[in-house]
Order: structure tokens, then C-alpha cells, then sequence
């Protein structure tokens, strides 16, 4: 059985993060979904990034009572930024029994070419994509290890959530209560 990874900056996680790892693990065949907590992305901006330990936290907190989602900190001991490429080869080597399946949105697929070796990722995984609001991957439906999902589409970005919480809003169910009371009690995104 195959190991989906979906890697994320998780800035909080989010209901749309949760509903795209279950519509994985449920709906594709995939045993189990791994949450990869990137500690730096290196195609986005640092500034606005909480700690990886209060991300890795909330991504344990969202996912506590489910057994085919589980949060990885792979990236934590590794040389950063993380690139998939390496990251994969590390986890190649140490879990040699597993078949790991790389899962991204549409707008990655968007600049995938500015991936770090992507050519290396299209030759020796498969690649499980979400469809996202406005992102065209026309281009990658030919490609064999590219599968598109038909993962239901939710608007919701980590950057909405942020901004909202900044602006004094109420995200009640856009984040998992027990993510809520953990960014209320240590004060975030305030």
C-alpha cells in the first residue's frame, strides 16, 4: 500500500488541508496520508512563518483522532529550506519497505518547473494533485505519473485564516476547535 505525503507550511492547517488528506487516504487508494510540517518552503516568503514547533503542534492537534492521517517532522533535522527532492531520498532510505506518493495542489503544479530536480520527482513518484480555484494544469494531463484527483475544492488558504484572526474575526470552523484554543492561548497571528 502506498504513503501519500502533503507537504505544507501548515500556517495554521486548516479544514481544507483536513478534508484534501481524508479525500486522499479514502479515495485514492492510498493507505495513509503523512502531513510533512515544512520548516521553510523555499518558494515562500519567511516573514509571516510561526515557529515549526507551534505548526508541528496544531497539525498533531487537528489530526489526534485519526488513524490514516499522521504529522511528520522529518524536515526538522534536515538541511534547510527543504527541498521535496531530498526529502523524499531521506525518507527513501529510511522506510525502504514504503511507496510514497507525493500529493500537491493545482497552482504547485503551476511552478513545479521551478522545483528543486522536479524532473528526478516526475521520473520516480506518482504524483496525486488537487484541483485549486484557478489554477490551470492542462499542460501536466498527459504526464504519466501525474494523477489529477477530483478532491472537492475548498477556498480557504492559511493566509485568509491569519489575516482574519489579525482583523479580530471569528475562524470557527475554518481550523479544528483544538487548533483554535492552542492560537488563542499562545496569542498568534494576532
Amino acid at each position: 500500500m502506498k504513503t501519500g505525503l502533503f507537504f505544507g507550511s501548515f500556517n495554521p492547517i486548516h479544514t481544507g488541508h483536513l478534508v484534501i488528506a481524508n479525500y486522499m487516504a479514502g479515495f485514492t487508494g492510498l493507505k495513509d496520508v503523512w502531513l510533512v510540517v515544512s520548516p521553510q518552503n523555499p518558494l515562500k516568503n519567511r516573514t509571516n512563518l510561526s515557529n515549526m514547533y507551534d505548526r508541528l503542534e496544531m497539525a498533531k492537534l487537528a489530526t489526534e483522532d485519526t488513524d490514516h492521517i499522521k504529522v511528520s517532522d522529518i524536515e526538522f533535522g534536515l538541511p534547510q529550506p527543504s527541498y521535496t527532492v531530498d526529502t523524499l531520498a531521506y525518507l527513501k532510505e529510511k522506510y525502504p519497505e514504503k511507496e510514497f506518493v507525493l500529493i500537491m495542489g493545482a497552482d504547485n503544479l503551476s511552478s513545479f518547473k521551478k522545483w528543486k530536480n522536479y524532473e528526478v520527482l516526475l521520473k520516480n513518484y506518482e504524483i496525486y494533485v488537487y484541483p485549486r480555484p484557478g489554477a490551470d494544469v492542462s499542460e501536466w494531463e498527459a504526464e504519466p505519473s501525474i494523477t489529477i484527483t477530483e478532491t472537492p475544492q475548498m477556498d480557504i488558504s492559511a493566509t485568509f485564516i491569519r489575516k482574519a484572526i489579525k482583523e479580530g474575526k471569528n475562524v470557527r470552523y475554518f481550523v479544528p476547535d483544538k487548533v483554535l484554543d492552542f492560537i488563542e492561548s499562545k496569542n498568534m497571528y494576532r
